[in-house]
C-alpha cells in the first residue's frame, strides 16, 4: 500500500488559535510596543479568496503576483516558468496538490509555535503564497510580488519559498497600504535554501500613516547556499520589521542590506539577525537609517557565531542620521561570539547631519532644503548600490523620494540640478 502524505492546514491554524492566548510577544531590543495593536483579525474568511492565473503581460518577469484587498490573488506567468516546473498557488491549495512540500516546510524556518505575533498571522491568516522553484532552475527574470491593502481593518498575510538545490531566482516584493484607514498588518516570510541555491530577495515597505505592522522575514540556508536581503523601509506608520538568517550549513553565506526613513510622529523599528550555524559561513549586515521630525528608529544588528562554527565571519554596520533635534535614533550593534578562530566586527554610528557637507553645497548656491537632502542620498547611497537590480534601486530612490521631499519644489530644483 502506498502512503500518501496528507497536510491538514486548517487544523494547523485551529493549533495557532490556541497558542496565541499562551505565547508572549517577541522580546526587541530598544523598543516597547505592548499597546500596539497588532493581534485584532480579519473579519472575513480567508476561503473567500478568488484566484486568477493569467498570461503574463510583462516580458521582462517571469511571474508577477498580485494580493490586493478586494479578495483576488492574480498570478501571471510566462509560458518558461510553466515549463520548467516552478509552482505558484495559495498556501491552501499547495496543501492539497503538494502535501509532501508543506509537510518537510511548513514552519520549518517559522514555527507558527514561536511567538504570540507569528501564532496571531497564522490564526487569522487573510492569505497565504506557496513558491516553489525546483532543483538546477535558474531563472534570469525576476519573479516578483505586490502587496496591497486598503481595508479598514486586520490583513495578515505568509509566504513560503522554496528555493530547490542549485536553483537561482531574483525575487523583488513590495508592501503598500493606504493611509486613508487605520490597519493592522502582519507579514510572515520564510525562505528555504537548498544546497548551493542562490536568492535574492528584495523588498520595499511603503505601508500608510494609520498601519500598524509586524513584518517578519526570515530564511534557512543549507550547504553552500546564499541568501542576499536588500530592503527599504520607507513606512508611514508604527512598524517592526525583523529579518534574519540562519546559516545552517557550512560555507553558506547572507547579507542584509537595509535602509530606513522614519518622519513625522512615527516609530520604526529594524531589527537584522544572522545567526552562523555551518563552518566556514558568511554573515554581514549593514543598515543606514534617517530620522526626521519627531520620529523614532531603531536598528539592532545581532550577529550570532554558535559553538563549532568554525572559521565563521560575522561583520555589521548600523548608522543612523538624525535631522531634528527632536528626533530619536538608535544604532545598536550586538555580537555573540561562542567559538574561537572565528573573524567578526561591527561599527556605529548616529548624528546629525555633516556640517562641512551641507556648508560645501550651499556655497555652490544651492538651497538648505535641497543640500540636505543630496546628503541623505549620499548616505543611504552605499547600501542602496548593494541592490542587485538596476530597477529596482530607481524604485527604492523613488519611494525615498516620497518620504522626504514630498514638497514639488525641491523635487523640481533637483531636476534642474542634474541636468
Amino acid at each position: 500500500m502506498i502512503c500518501v502524505k496528507q497536510f491538514n492546514f486548517q487544523h494547523i491554524k485551529q493549533e495557532a488559535k490556541a497558542l496565541v492566548e499562551q505565547l508572549d510577544i517577541p522580546y526587541i531590543e530598544r523598543i516597547h510596543y505592548e499597546d500596539w495593536p497588532l493581534t485584532t483579525h480579519f473579519s472575513k474568511d480567508s476561503s473567500q479568496w478568488e484566484m486568477k492565473e493569467l498570461s503574463n503581460q510583462r516580458e521582462e518577469l517571469a511571474a508577477s503576483i498580485e494580493i490586493t484587498n478586494n479578495r483576488t490573488i492574480d498570478i501571471h506567468l510566462s509560458s518558461t516558468v510553466k515549463e520548467q516546473g516552478i509552482l505558484i498557488t495559495t498556501l491552501e491549495d499547495a496543501a492539497v496538490s503538494h502535501p509532501e512540500l508543506m509537510t518537510d516546510y511548513f514552519g520549518s524556518v517559522i514555527p507558527y509555535d514561536r511567538d504570540k505575533l507569528i501564532a496571531n498571522n497564522l490564526r487569522h491568516l487573510t492569505m497565504g503564497l506557496f513558491i516553489f522553484i525546483p532543483n538546477q532552475v535558474q531563472i534570469e527574470q525576476p519573479i516578483e510580488l505586490k502587496i496591497h491593502s486598503g481595508v479598514s481593518d486586520a490583513f495578515h498575510l505568509r509566504t513560503l519559498l522554496i528555493m530547490g538545490k542549485e536553483s537561482q531566482l531574483n525575487f523583488i516584493e513590495s508592501l503598500e497600504s493606504d493611509s486613508s484607514h487605520s490597519q493592522t498588518f502582519s507579514y510572515v516570510s520564510e525562505v528555504v535554501s537548498q544546497e548551493e541555491s542562490a536568492l535574492n530577495y528584495c523588498s520595499l515597505d511603503g505601508l500608510g500613516t494609520n498601519t500598524t505592522a509586524y513584518i517578519q522575514r526570515e530564511g534557512k540556508l543549507s550547504k553552500q547556499a546564499k541568501l542576499d536581503w536588500s530592503i527599504g523601509v520607507f513606512n508611514d506608520g508604527d512598524v517592526i520589521m525583523e529579518v534574519d538568517s540562519d546559516l545552517i550549513g557550512d560555507h553558506s553565506e547572507s547579507e542584509v542590506a537595509a535602509v530606513g526613513i522614519s518622519s513625522n510622529h512615527q516609530t520604526q523599528v529594524i531589527d537584522s539577525n544572522v545567526v552562523n550555524h555551518g563552518r566556514q559561513s558568511i554573515g554581514n549586515i549593514i543598515q543606514h537609517g534617517v530620522v526626521l521630525d519627531q520620529a523614532r528608529l531603531t536598528m539592532n544588528g545581532i550577529g550570532f557565531i554558535e559553538k563549532g562554527a568554525k572559521m565563521a565571519d560575522s561583520q555589521q554596520e548600523s548608522r543612523v542620521l538624525m535631522l531634528s533635534e527632536e528626533a530619536h535614533g538608535d544604532a545598536n550593534p550586538i555580537l555573540l561570539i561562542d567559538e574561537f578562530e572565528v573573524t567578526a566586527g561591527h561599527a556605529a554610528s548616529s548624528g546629525q547631519v555633516d556640517a562641512d557637507q551641507m556648508y560645501y553645497l550651499m556655497s555652490r548656491g544651492i538651497s538648505r532644503e535641497v543640500a540636505e537632502y543630496l546628503v541623505i542620498r549620499g548616505f543611504l547611497g552605499p547600501v542602496l548600490t548593494k541592490m542587485p537590480s538596476k530597477q529596482f534601486q530607481q524604485k527604492a530612490l523613488q519611494w525615498m523620494d516620497h518620504k522626504l521631499a514630498q514638497d514639488a519644489n525641491i523635487l523640481a530644483e533637483i531636476g534642474e540640478s542634474y541636468e
